[in-house]
């Protein structure tokens, strides 16, 4: 998929065109870009702006869009009036999906976008927006309201279809997100991290592109790209002598699963095993205790029509259930370090038992109360229950009410997990 990024060239790499690249290439998209501004900046300070002209902009987004296919684009830094109309007039009868990140003003503090820009780039950027993503500071300067949810309501009657207010309202260790979407509104909550950073607005909209790129809804998309910040923010790197840079780790096991996970979506009429939960396909470090030791997916592997897409990244705690499963299995056999959840199908599991694979299975109607009640413990409760003195290969239950019947297949690795899925020949 390919995703063109419209912003400013930071030479700290920290946000703009450059994290942008960086972004999209680790998970897995062709960047194409288009260069608003050169800034010179680094962790402490932005030294200078300097605005290419109405007519290098212009032919840059020509270069672009007379040759490539666009999944989606992102609009961050525009700087000026001259600018926001040229982009204006590329877009304006565009069919992809746009973000628009307001990139207003710098951790630093300079100004990023001028004051006498402001009234152009309400009437000709906002409505761009399929999503726009601004900060309470940012929605302020936009609206001109404190209010952020009342804010948001005015952003979006400039034109902008969805509105995420980021850092809506904070308590303890807790961060909110507003979400306006054209029918309702919601807010979520992620964990709140002590850590004065440059790249996290610009990692959040990032987020966002891709997962309009794939298709995915605005309350799937939300949940990705709040996983994805707090993860770039934990990663944070101190580079320089100022603030923080956000960084996104990728793990050194995560091209094995990865891989995996490309073979997977390839097998011919896959998307018939992806259960209504959807899949995840997981990949620990050697004698995993918490979630957090596993790779897995931060969305899941969804089904659209009869393709299977990566809603989200492969990052450490990006499952729950999955990565559950894999570690209780592996408390009695350390071996198994990856497992993929998929539909229950007798045929599936009888086929498995013909070919002498090891088989388990647990009761779901059988499982306490004080479990049930209990987040993420039905799995951990299941598995146990089921493991015997051998090794599993395949561990399932048939369900229970409001609880959809499921099959899990184990390996020592993501690779080996795939032998039996293709061993197993699960679609016909």
């Amino acid at each position: 998929m390919n995703i063109l990024s419209i912003g400013g060239s930071d030479t700290s790499s920290g946000a703009g065109i450059q994290s942008d690249i960086k972004r999209f290439s680790n998970n897995g998209f062709y960047p194409f870009t288009v260069i608003t501004a050169i800034t010179s900046q680094n962790t402490k300070k932005i030294t200078s702006i300097e605005p290419v002209s109405k007519r290098s902009l212009e032919l840059q987004m020509e270069s672009v869009l007379s040759d490539f296919h666009i999944d989606a684009v992102k609009i961050g830094m525009v700087f000026n009036t001259q600018i926001i109309k040229a982009i204006h007039s590329k877009l304006k009868n565009s069919k992809f999906p746009i973000v628009v990140d307001p990139i207003i003003k710098s951790t630093t503090g300079r100004l990023l976008l001028k004051k006498n820009a402001l009234p152009d780039y309400r009437k000709m950027i906002i409505p761009l927006a399929d999503v726009i993503t601004p900060n309470r500071y940012e929605s302020k300067i936009l609206t001109g309201i404190t209010d952020a949810r009342k804010a948001a309501k005015k952003i979006q009657s400039m034109g902008a279809k969805n509105v995420i207010i980021t850092g809506f309202t904070e308590s303890n260790n807790k961060i909110y997100d507003f979400i306006l979407e054209p029918n309702k509104q919601y807010k979520i909550s992620g964990k709140k991290l002590p850590i004065v950073n440059h790249g996290s607005g610009c990692d959040y909209s990032a987020s966002m592109t891709e997962s309009l790129a794939k298709g995915l809804p605005i309350s799937k998309a939300v949940k990705i790209a709040k996983k994805f910040v707090y993860q770039s923010i934990k990663n944070s790197i101190n580079i320089g002598k100022g603030i923080n840079i956000t960084h996104q780790e990728i793990p050194k096991d995560a091209l094995s699963l990865h891989n995996s996970i490309d073979e997977f979506r390839q097998i011919k009429n896959i998307h018939r095993v992806i259960p209504e939960c959807q899949t995840n396909f997981v990949f620990a470090k050697t004698n995993p205790k918490t979630i957090n030791d596993v790779l897995g997916i931060s969305g899941r592997l969804v089904k659209t029509g009869k393709e299977i897409e990566i809603a989200g990244q492969i990052v450490y705690g990006g499952s729950q259930h999955v990565a559950s499963a894999v570690i209780e299995v592996n408390k009695k056999f350390p071996e198994i370090l990856s497992c993929i959840n998929i539909k229950y199908d007798k045929k599936i599991i009888l086929k498995a038992k013909k070919l002498g694979l090891t088989v388990l299975s647990y009761d779901r109607t059988k499982e306490p109360k004080k479990i049930k009640s209990k987040e993420n413990s039905s799995i951990i409760w299941g598995v146990a229950n089921s493991l015997k003195n051998k090794c599993p290969d395949l561990i399932y239950h048939k369900g229970d009410i409001g609880k959809e019947a499921m099959i899990l297949i184990f390996g020592i690795n993501p690779n080996n997990v795939i032998k039996k899925v293709s061993k197993l020949r699960l679609i016909n």
